[in-house]
């Protein structure tokens, strides 16, 4: 395998662990305003994706993957709506943890990686086509 298609590989799979993260980021801005319909339920948790490098032992490439989508632990916002069918005693519901400000900020990080690693994909193959025309 020459370089080119190993470093087309790499990049690819840099692709695919930006997409499974812009899903879960949709998830938790789709979520953003859940709350429980009880006052004991809880509401939407956030959720966030980590990497883990691996190698891949057919091409020897250490590549990346999506280790684990787990759930932010941090706590719940509190909003005063006594109206609200969750609303504890006091009157407070919990609403998610989701900030969606930084969610957006997440989103437009994981675009530009998803780009970047595209246009590597890109040269790649433009490299390669143009080696096999001037071996022609």
């Amino acid at each position: 395998m020459d370089e080119l298609t190993k470093s087309g590989k790499i990049a690819i799979s840099g692709m695919k662990v930006q997409s499974e993260r812009l899903r879960v980021i949709s998830e938790n801005l789709a979520n953003a305003d859940s709350t429980a319909q009880t006052p004991e339920g809880l509401p939407y948790r956030r959720k966030v994706v980590s990497f883990k490098s691996e190698l891949d032992r057919n091409t020897g490439l250490n590549t990346v993957k999506v280790d684990k989508v787990r759930t932010d632990s941090s706590d719940f916002q509190r909003r005063y709506d006594p109206k609200h069918p969750a609303a504890d005693r006091e009157g407070y519901v919990l609403t998610p943890n989701v900030n969606p400000l930084i969610e957006m900020m997440d989103m437009r990080e994981a675009q530009r990686s998803y780009q970047a690693n595209m246009d590597v994909v890109t040269t790649s193959r433009n490299l390669l086509s143009r080696t096999v025309d001037m071996l022609r």
